[in-house]
């Protein structure tokens, strides 16, 4: 019999067919938790994207299921520990989204700088009244050439951000866990402390995973250090202390923020929309590229596929799960 899959999300249609020739597939678009609670027994995997919660109360009415696989890089809309107590395999998704990230983060600092979206806004409200109202009201854009880019993550994301950055005439700083001599050579990315990359940074561009060591790692304390300087998060909400974010911009402390993550999303009101000049906003989808999300939906079948197989997959987010229930009692393929 061929396992049951169940998967959250409209996955793109090619992966959907390759799944389908090894597993009965099920699709429950979006379900609240409750509504996942009541159906989860029945499946023996599952496919979620990060819109999806996976929390213990779910997981623990998960009576046969042997693997969760994420259809993206982050994995914080899982309760890993609730699933490796139930011997439940949990996969990621890894250097798929990079290039699509890389060149949302690069257009994300652009329309910060230039005001792009702003002046959208401005044009199709008709407020262009003639061409001294924008010569006289936009001498605050500025270019990204010449900036020193500082980048808080050097995993394949900030490198691919690095890469497109030195290509514009800037400067490349860096922070992350470990030094990546790869890129220092490729680019002349320079590795600084934290805070000297804050300090000297013209523009911060978020890379960083979500992890209990990263929560909120730009507080009110670090922004004194971005004071007349550009913020950008491609990273995860929970990167800023988004109240603080605020409150600086408010004061005219930060330059200006653009973000593609939120601490609670989805988001339908936020003080940010208040500062349409600073701020440039938009609706977690870095990676919504047609070409990335196939790419990661065929990635994500392997990896459930795998499983299943009685193999360890490399993005095998749990590791310490194969000692509480090996490949081979998981094995259906």
């Amino acid at each position: 019999m061929k396992p049951k899959i169940l998967v959250l999300f409209k996955m793109k249609s090619r992966p959907v067919e390759e799944l389908k020739k090894h597993a009965d597939v099920e699709f429950i678009l979006y379900p609240s938790v409750d509504e996942l609670k009541e159906r989860i027994g029945e499946f023996d995997g599952v496919i979620i994207s990060p819109l999806n919660r996976f929390p213990r109360e779910v997981i623990e009415e998960a009576k046969r299921l042997k693997v969760i696989s994420c259809h993206s890089a982050g994995y914080d809309h899982v309760d890993i520990k609730a699933a490796t107590e139930r011997g439940i395999y949990v996969t990621k998704v890894a250097g798929v989204l990079s290039e699509a990230v890389a060149e949302f983060a690069v257009g994300l600092t652009i329309a910060l700088l230039r005001k792009i979206a702003h002046t959208d806004r401005l044009i199709r409200s008709g407020k262009w009244e003639s061409h001294a109202v924008i010569w006289s009201g936009f001498k605050d854009i500025e270019t990204v050439y010449g900036k020193k880019v500082g980048i808080l993550g050097m995993g394949a994301i900030g490198k691919a951000i690095a890469r497109r950055m030195k290509a514009m005439g800037t400067e490349i700083l860096y922070w992350s866990r470990s030094q990546k001599p790869d890129i220092e050579k490729e680019v002349g990315a320079v590795y600084k402390p934290l805070d000297d990359v804050l300090k000297e940074s013209d523009i911060v561009i978020l890379a960083l995973p979500a992890t209990p060591e990263t929560y909120h790692i730009i507080n009110k304390e670090r922004l004194k250090l971005l004071e007349g300087k550009y913020l950008v998060n491609i990273g995860r909400g929970t990167l800023v202390d988004e109240k603080a974010i605020v409150k600086a911009i408010e004061e005219g402390k930060l330059k200006g923020y653009a973000t593609d993550v939120f601490e609670n999303e989805p988001v339908r009101e936020h003080e940010l929309f208040r500062y349409e000049w600073e701020t440039v906003l938009t609706p977690h989808h870095a990676g919504l590229s047609k070409e990335a999300m196939e790419d990661m939906g065929f990635q994500a079948v392997r990896n459930l596929l795998a499983v299943l197989r009685g193999e360890v997959p490399k993005d095998l987010v749990n590791r310490e799960v194969v000692k509480v229930r090996p490949p081979e009692e998981v094995r259906m393929l």
